[in-house]
């Protein structure tokens, strides 16, 4: 039996030549990374198992500061100390508060390669499976023990295989097409599942849109999402790792638990509404509803190409008098080229706030909570009662629909917006 692309992750990092869904395995992992959020509780852990005793690698533990950036409480700024005080003792990977979002800038530093075992404190690791890594979030207790003995334990997960074909329309984004999954497999519907993604539409997208893609599969309960990496997608890794990659391919008589085919020709503007990630409808649906926030951003929506579109429709335009946007870059990377693109230009003219790249909106804790009864859109990955504000509405959308609905200070479908 032929094996799947988790199953050969996984059969060459715990040296299994034999290796099937369900079976547990010991496995070699490459990098561990925890946050600012988190990551200090690992290191207190690790201290109080471990004393002093070095780390497996240190070149392969990173610590990625991307939640409370800069601190805005001493809290945070005492976890940030306990981070930057345990890299001095063991030499681990520094990425401070200047960098942003962690999986972004691990991928952007050269971290991330195709058969890499990858762990995290974060739920949404798994967006690394673009560079066909896998890369999963898990608890303090197994951080501290892979830190230490540089392996990890993983019961191989089954693989869903998903078909997308088709040409989006204008302003139909990746994040359309995911919400449309969502909506459909619904948020339970991947459970401990590795899905492969192929079709004309995976094959020619970037690796922005990638990213939107696989970093909501954790929103259906997914372990990893994985595509093969087009041309455009090995150029980048090879620019940032500083050498050639060559991609997995599944085995041509692997087996998949459930094959699933899409179109997406004809898919329109969709929108996740509260409060939950599948509660997926179209934008048409519910347009005209008042909104008092739109927030573009997150792991999920903060690349250049995400910059781009929402740049393109509120060009030369004004946000709604009464509605506030707020706009975050993931990275500084990626903020640097919006500057030289003018696309922050753009946005602070047209009434926005540019705030520093990092993780901001997805989650409560940063400048621009909702108050009680507030409605917001934004371009995160999670919709859940209390996620940026107890008592308020979120709506998850494309960055397309964030900018057009921004303009009217209502739900609007960007189509109606055009450039």
């Amino acid at each position: 039996m032929g094996l799947t692309i988790i199953e050969k992750i996984l059969s060459k990092a715990s040296g299994e030549s034999s290796i099937s869904p369900g079976d547990k395995v010991w496995a070699k992992v490459d990098l561990v990374a925890m946050r600012d959020f988190g990551g200090p509780n690992v290191i207190l852990k690790y201290e109080k198992e471990f004393g002093d005793e070095p780390v497996f690698d240190p070149d392969k533990i990173a610590i990625t500061f991307d939640l409370h950036i800069p601190p805005r409480q001493i809290k945070e700024a005492e976890n940030q100390k306990i981070c930057r005080e345990f890299v001095k003792k063991q030499g681990v990977r520094l990425f401070d508060i200047n960098k942003g979002i962690g999986q972004h800038t691990l991928l952007e530093h050269g971290l991330v390669r195709p058969y890499d075992v990858i762990i995290g404190t974060d739920s949404h690791m798994n967006l690394l499976g673009v560079a066909q890594a896998f890369a999963t979030g898990v608890g303090i207790t197994d951080i501290v023990a892979a830190m230490r003995y540089g392996k990890l334990w993983y019961r191989v997960p089954e693989t869903v295989k998903i078909n997308i074909d088709g040409e989006l329309r204008k302003f139909v984004t990746p994040k359309d097409v995911i919400l449309n999954l969502v909506g459909y497999l619904k948020a339970d519907g991947l459970s401990y599942k590795a899905v492969e993604f192929y079709g004309n539409f995976i094959d020619d997208l970037g690796l922005d849109g990638r990213i939107t893609m696989t970093s909501m599969v954790t929103e259906m309960d997914g372990k990893i999402g994985f595509m093969v990496p087009n041309e455009n997608v090995l150029k980048f890794l090879k620019e940032k790792i500083g050498k050639d990659v060559k991609p997995i391919l599944p085995d041509k008589d692997a087996e998949y638990l459930d094959k699933y085919n899409f179109d997406i020709s004809d898919l329109e503007p969709m929108i996740a509404c509260p409060h939950s990630p599948d509660n997926v409808k179209a934008v048409r649906e519910v347009e005209g509803k008042e909104i008092d926030q739109v927030f573009i951003g997150s792991c999920t929506n903060g690349r250049i190409e995400d910059l781009r579109v929402a740049a393109k429709i509120l060009k030369g335009k004004k946000v709604k008098e009464g509605c506030r946007l707020i706009v975050t870059p993931a990275t500084t990377e990626v903020l640097k080229r919006a500057i030289d693109e003018g696309l922050i230009k753009i946005f602070i003219e047209a009434g926005g706030v540019v705030t520093n790249p990092s993780c901001a909106l997805c989650t409560i804790g940063h400048p621009g909570v909702l108050a009680k009864g507030d409605v917001t859109l934004s371009t995160s990955n999670r919709n859940y009662p209390g996620k940026i504000g107890k008592g308020g509405e979120i709506y998850l959308v494309s960055p397309a629909t964030a900018a057009a609905s921004a303009i009217y200070g209502k739900i609007t479908d960007p189509r109606d917006v055009g450039e």
